[in-house]
């Protein structure tokens, strides 16, 4: 059998809609390009709005040991046994980078704003863990680990608001940002996934020289990820969105199904 050589590739891959299916967060549809990156030696990196502590789980069940990101760029973790990231502090387990707010900033600031507007806005840490579980459609277990939260705060407008443009003017007022996700409207600094995959390409060339990078989302919070990579693939979600991404490709088949044809695609043309 002829051996697969490839360059030094790393997939930056967001998780929800993307790699997980958006409508059982299974991600065995994707599980025959996950494998040939194993054999390959091709490091797949967990990019997420997800908290440290499901990615965590995710990664175990994965099998990959590859550095991650966490809640939208706030954070950007590598295991002890590698090279630290410049800035990164050791918090018992991994190398940790923070580029986003600490969450209790987040909280007291979404009350202050929420107060100021008269807006009825509930968030993550005003929800029970049932109620989190009702709302993103997770088992018990998993929804306790969705709101161990350290960097974002998501949360629901219960009001007919049409505009938030209110809301999103006083939080950058105060240095953060608010915007729209899948199932809630999030409040977090001004980190992303963009400027964690800048830091991680650089780290990666340190220790690998030349990379080919690839990335793979569905949505807008996926979108200056995509900017940051050589082959940017948009996974087909339920929303048409066209960004103006070079090289951008969207896939046809959603969710992992979708991820894992166009990894394999990718590796075809990149591997001899």
């Amino acid at each position: 059998m002829r051996k697969v050589v490839c360059p030094n590739i790393v997939i930056f891959t967001d998780l929800d809609g993307t790699l997980l299916s958006s409508r059982d967060y299974s991600w065995k549809d994707a599980e025959e390009a996950l494998e040939l990156c194993r054999k390959l030696g091709i490091e797949v990196v967990l990019v997420s709005s997800k908290t440290r502590a499901e990615i965590e789980v995710i990664r175990d069940e994965m099998d990959i040991d590859t550095p991650f990101v966490s809640e939208n760029g706030g954070a950007i973790f590598v295991e002890k046994d590698d090279e630290p990231l410049e800035g990164a502090k050791f918090d018992g387990k991994y190398f940790r980078l923070e580029l986003g707010v600490p969450y209790n900033i987040l909280v007291n600031t979404l009350k202050e704003l929420k107060e100021k507007l008269g807006w009825n806005i509930k968030g993550f840490s005003d929800m029970s863990v049932e109620e989190i579980a009702y709302l993103t459609g997770l088992d018990l277990s998993l929804a306790y680990l969705a709101s161990l939260r350290e960097y974002d705060e998501p949360f629901l407008i219960l009001d007919d608001i049409d505009d938030i443009s209110p809301l999103v003017k006083l939080a950058e007022a105060k240095g953060l940002k608010v915007f729209k996700g899948g199932r809630f409207y999030h409040i977090q600094g001004k980190n992303d996934k963009g400027k964690a995959v800048q830091i991680l390409k650089s780290w990666y060339k340190k220790s690998k020289g030349d990379i080919i990078t690839v990335a793979l989302g569905d949505s807008p919070n996926d979108f200056p990820m995509l900017r940051m990579v050589e082959y940017p693939v948009l996974i087909l979600s339920e929303k048409d969105y066209y960004p103006d991404i070079h090289k951008l490709k969207i896939s046809k088949l959603p969710g992992p199904k979708g991820w894992n044809e166009e990894v394999l695609n990718i590796i075809e043309k990149l591997c001899s």
